[in-house]
C-alpha cells in the first residue's frame, strides 16, 4: 500500500480515538521546564494550549461530555464559529523594538547570569521587519489541528458528507494570515477525509470580520485617537511598570533609564513569541518574574479594554454588523428546522482576529468585571474576568452550536476556546443551553437596534 495512503489511515485512525472525557492534571503540566514559568500571562500572544494544557499532551484531544443539551432528542443543526488566526510572526512594529532591546543586552548588558550569556553569545535576532504578523507554521498547524477537534465533537454537523454537499461555509478577513488559517482549516478536514478530488471556496468579507477598520466613529474616536488610551499610559509610566523596568535593569546591570516600558514591553514579547512560534523556553523569559508577568499582562488588558472592549461604547457596537450575521444564521437554521427542511447551512467557519472576537464577545457581555480597569486598580484587579491570557490565545474561538430538541424546543450553546460558557444575565439552571427564544429574548435591544451604520456616524445624529 503506497506511503501517502498508510499516512491518511494513521490520521483518521489517531483522531478517532482521540475523543476522551479525562485528562491529566494541569499542575503536572506546569512543572514542564520547557515551558516557561510565565507563559499563561502572554495575553493575546498565547499558545492554545495554555488555555487548555490537556492538548499539550495530545493535541487532537476532544472532551465531548461537556456537551449537555437537555435531553437525548436534541440534536445539532447549526453551528457558527468565530475563530482567531494561528500563531504568526511579530509585526515589523514590534520587529523594531525588540531589535532595539537586543541590541542593548548585546553592546551594554553586564550581569554574569547564565541565561544572558546565552543571549549575548549564542541567541541572534532572527526575527525581521518583512515577517510583519504572517503565519507561522505552528498557525498551520493549530487550524489544521482545531478542525479536526472540532469535527469529533460535532461529527453530525463538520462531516465529510456536509463538507461535500456544500452545507459548511467559509469566512475569511482579508489579511494573509487569517486566509492562510482558512486554508489550513480546510486542509485538516480534507486530510482527514481523505479528499483528494474536490476543492471548496472561501469567501473574503472584511465587513463582517475586519469590522473595525470600517466604523469610522471608532477609527477616530478611538483607534486614532491619542487620548482614547489615556489610561494605558498612564499605568505604563506608574509605579508597578516602573519597578518592573528597574528590575529588569538590575538583571542586566544597565542604567534604569537605559529600560523603557516600550523595552520591557519588547523582552515580554521576546519570550512569548519564542515560546508560541518555537515552544522553546527562551533566556529571554529570565527577564522576568511571576510578578513581573502579572504586571505586564495587565498592561495589555488594560489596552485591550480601552481599545477593544468594556471602555468605549462604540467599540463593541463596531461589531453590530457581525452580531446581526451571526443571528440571521441561526434565525435561517430555526427556520428551517422549524418547518421540516434540511439546514442549508449546517456550518459557517469565520476567521478573523483578536480584534474581531473581542468586541463581539463585549457586545454580548461577557467578562465584564464589577469595576473597569484603570491605571490605579491594577491591585484590586488580581481576581478579573477580563483576562486576555484566557480568552485569545492564538486560534481563540467562539463557538454556537444550535439544537434542535424536538416539538419546537430549539437551544442554543456558546463555546468558548472549547469550553461552555453562560450567556451574561441568562440565570436559569439550564442557562448553559439555554432556549434559543430567550437568549433573542435576552438580547432584543441589540436585535431591534444596534445598526452598524447608524452606530458608527461619526457624528450621531440626535434621536
Amino acid at each position: 500500500m503506497p506511503a501517502a495512503v498508510w499516512k491518511l489511515i494513521a490520521l483518521y485512525f489517531t483522531s478517532a480515538v482521540h475523543v476522551c472525557c479525562c485528562f491529566r492534571n494541569d499542575v503536572e503540566l506546569q512543572d514542564n521546564p520547557n515551558i516557561p514559568a510565565i507563559a499563561k500571562y502572554f495575553t493575546t500572544k498565547g499558545r492554545y494550549e495554555e488555555v487548555n494544557p490537556y492538548l499539550i499532551e495530545d493535541i487532537l484531544a476532544v472532551n465531548r461530555s461537556i456537551l449537555q443539551p437537555p435531553s437525548a432528542q436534541c440534536r445539532e443543526i447549526h453551528l457558527t464559529a468565530i475563530i482567531r488566526h494561528g500563531t504568526r510572526y511579530p509585526t515589523s512594529k514590534n520587529v523594531k523594538k525588540m531589535q532595539k532591546l537586543y541590541e542593548l543586552v548585546k553592546s551594554r548588558a553586564v550581569g554574569k547570569e547564565s541565561w544572558l550569556r546565552e543571549i549575548q553569545t549564542q541567541w541572534t535576532m532572527w526575527y525581521t521587519e518583512d515577517m510583519d504578523g504572517r503565519l507561522v507554521q505552528k498557525g498551520v498547524n493549530d487550524h489544521r489541528h482545531l478542525a479536526i477537534r472540532l469535527s469529533k465533537l460535532f461529527p453530525s454537523l463538520i462531516s465529510e458528507e456536509k463538507l461535500r454537499g456544500g452545507f459548511i461555509q467559509f469566512i475569511t478577513s482579508s489579511k494573509h494570515r487569517c486566509v492562510n488559517s482558512t486554508l489550513s482549516f480546510k486542509a485538516g478536514l480534507t486530510e482527514l477525509w481523505a479528499i483528494t478530488d474536490e476543492e471548496f471556496d472561501h469567501a473574503v468579507n472584511d465587513a463582517l470580520m475586519r469590522f473595525f477598520d470600517q466604523c469610522t466613529r471608532f477609527v477616530e474616536e478611538v483607534d486614532n485617537n491619542p487620548s482614547a488610551l489615556s489610561e494605558v499610559d498612564r499605568f505604563r509610566q506608574g509605579p508597578e511598570m516602573t519597578r518592573v523596568q528597574e528590575k529588569i535593569a538590575d538583571r542586566l546591570g544597565v542604567p534604569y533609564n537605559d529600560i523603557t516600558d516600550d523595552m520591557a514591553e519588547a523582552g515580554f514579547y521576546l519570550c512569548a513569541y519564542e515560546f508560541a512560534i518555537k515552544t522553546v523556553n527562551s533566556p529571554w523569559c529570565r527577564l522576568f518574574d511571576e510578578v513581573d508577568a502579572q504586571v505586564m499582562e495587565y498592561a495589555n488588558d488594560l489596552k485591550q479594554f480601552w481599545k477593544r472592549s468594556y471602555g468605549y461604547d462604540i467599540n463593541s457596537k463596531s461589531s453590530c454588523i457581525l452580531f446581526h450575521d451571526l443571528f440571521s444564521r441561526l434565525d435561517k437554521a430555526a427556520s428551517e428546522s422549524r418547518s421540516g427542511q434540511q439546514v442549508t447551512e449546517a456550518v459557517t467557519v469565520q476567521v478573523g482576529h483578536a480584534e474581531t472576537i473581542l468586541p463581539l464577545l463585549t457586545l454580548l457581555g461577557f467578562f465584564k468585571d464589577s469595576a473597569a480597569l484603570t491605571s490605579t486598580n491594577y491591585a484590586s484587579q488580581t481576581q478579573r474576568s477580563f483576562r486576555t491570557s484566557n480568552m485569545l490565545p492564538y486560534a481563540a474561538n467562539l463557538v454556537l452550536v444550535l439544537y434542535d430538541c424536538g416539538g419546537g424546543d430549539l437551544r442554543l450553546q456558546p463555546l468558548l476556546n472549547e469550553k461552555p460558557v453562560t450567556f451574561p444575565g441568562l440565570t436559569d439552571p439550564r442557562a448553559s443551553v439555554p432556549l434559543y427564544e430567550d437568549v433573542k429574548e435576552h438580547y432584543r435591544e441589540l436585535l431591534q437596534g444596534c445598526d452598524f451604520e447608524t452606530e458608527c456616524q461619526l457624528f450621531k445624529h440626535p434621536a
